[in-house]
């Protein structure tokens, strides 16, 4: 066994695992001497169809819905999903790699030698929405905060520094970093996945007697072949579905929600009792610019349309009293409307996202700009405000 290489020997298969870094080109080489050294009975690979399909080709992005995406709620999503796309995309483009490039060659490879392959990943939106359920409110904001960090950060790293990262005790440090900023991400980004790996590994070589081969990143390796040893010795299952359910939002969660709006109409009211209707008047309408002021400001520094600027205004305080809505849905909505997305923006979306000036140029990310920037002036709108109307009372 080496840092990239594990053998595992079951009673009636070998599993060989092969750790990946996703930029490298060594990784690369690996696995396709590897698969044609071995010639295994099959091959399964760290991607879900549809990673598989954007990496395969353009059409995916092509077929992008912005509106769609905010209507459905899922805004968020998107932005943290282009954002770690834009990140690898970066760092493969100063080595001349493209991201997963080792996933697609292992399939490709599968495919040349007649031999079966399996997509054993989770679906990428799946395992968002789970990571995102199950963080609080601070959470949410640390985990944007990174990724917008590593989006922008202007570090390079060297095809060194990148092959450093296949090393076990480099991820090892990594992961305890990660676990202590932001367990339950961690939870589910990793521990959650290197079973559900495990399990689809198992489930792809059930019906030959053979040598597998799996490629996958290497922070998974360690993980999947413990996982792997537990469900031979019957000590796990190899039922992974109830991983696919994305958990509902908890009672405190959903409770959250009303927080603002609840404690913004407790301090009106007691605006009126304590100082009458002139006091609960001024607060109020403080309260509305403030909120909608700092919506619009964020809308504007996104660069967006001038109705999407006034949308945010009028938007973010209906947003603040109705939680299951958002001022983003608003703002990014009629951005993309007034400013359509053009056939030119999704065929370079993949490389805008790896630049401030290609977002701000791309009608795509710039919508997404537009909701993310407007949401996040309004969230800050809400915070200042309390503490000024509660000094109101004292009139």
């Amino acid at each position: 066994m080496n840092d990239t290489r594990v053998e595992i020997e079951f009673p009636n298969r070998k599993i060989i695992l092969i750790g990946t870094a996703h930029v490298s080109r060594d990784s690369i080489e690996e696995v396709e001497r590897t698969i044609r050294e071995e010639k295994p009975d099959m091959v399964c690979v760290e991607l879900d169809a549809g990673r598989y399909a954007s990496i395969s080709r353009q059409e995916d992005w092509e077929k992008l819905n912005v509106i769609k995406v905010f209507k459905e709620g899922k805004g968020f999503l998107l932005v943290a999903n282009l954002v770690l796309s834009g990140f690898q995309r970066r760092m493969g483009e100063e080595l001349g790699v493209k991201p997963g490039e080792e996933m697609k060659i292992a399939a490709e490879t599968a495919k040349d030698l007649g031999i079966p392959y399996s997509l054993c990943d989770r679906e990428v939106q799946i395992t968002l929405r789970r990571a995102w359920a199950r963080c609080g409110l601070w959470s949410k904001c640390k985990l944007l905060a990174s990724l917008l960090s590593g989006a922008f950060t202007t570090e390079k790293l060297s095809e060194q520094e990148i092959e450093q990262l296949k090393n076990r005790n480099e991820l090892d440090g990594m992961m305890s970093e990660l676990a202590a900023y932001l367990p339950k991400v961690k939870e589910t980004l990793i521990d959650e996945r290197d079973r559900y790996l495990a399990a689809k590994i198992w489930e792809s070589g059930a019906q030959s007697s053979g040598k597998q081969i799996a490629v996958v990143g290497a922070g998974h390796l360690m993980g999947i072949r413990d996982h792997l040893e537990k469900i031979s010795d019957g000590k796990e299952s190899a039922d992974v579905s109830g991983l696919d359910i994305v958990p509902p939002a908890s009672f405190w969660s959903k409770a959250a929600g009303w927080l603002f709006p609840v404690l913004i109409a407790v301090l009106i009211v007691l605006g009126f009792f304590r100082a009458g209707a002139e006091v609960s008047l001024e607060m109020l309408a403080r309260w509305v610019v403030l909120n909608g002021s700092l919506a619009a400001l964020g809308a504007l520094i996104a660069l967006g349309h001038p109705l999407s600027i006034l949308v945010s205004f009028v938007g973010a305080p209906i947003a603040t009293i109705n939680p299951f809505i958002g001022v983003g849905l608003f703002s990014g909505v009629v951005e993309a409307t007034m400013r359509k997305p053009r056939v030119a923006d999704t065929q370079t979306l993949s490389e805008d996202i790896g630049s401030l000036k290609g977002i701000y140029r791309n009608r795509i990310t710039k919508a997404l700009l537009v909701f993310f920037l407007s949401s996040l002036g309004g969230a800050i709108g809400n915070f200042i405000a309390l503490p000024l109307l509660a000094s109101l009372l004292g009139k």
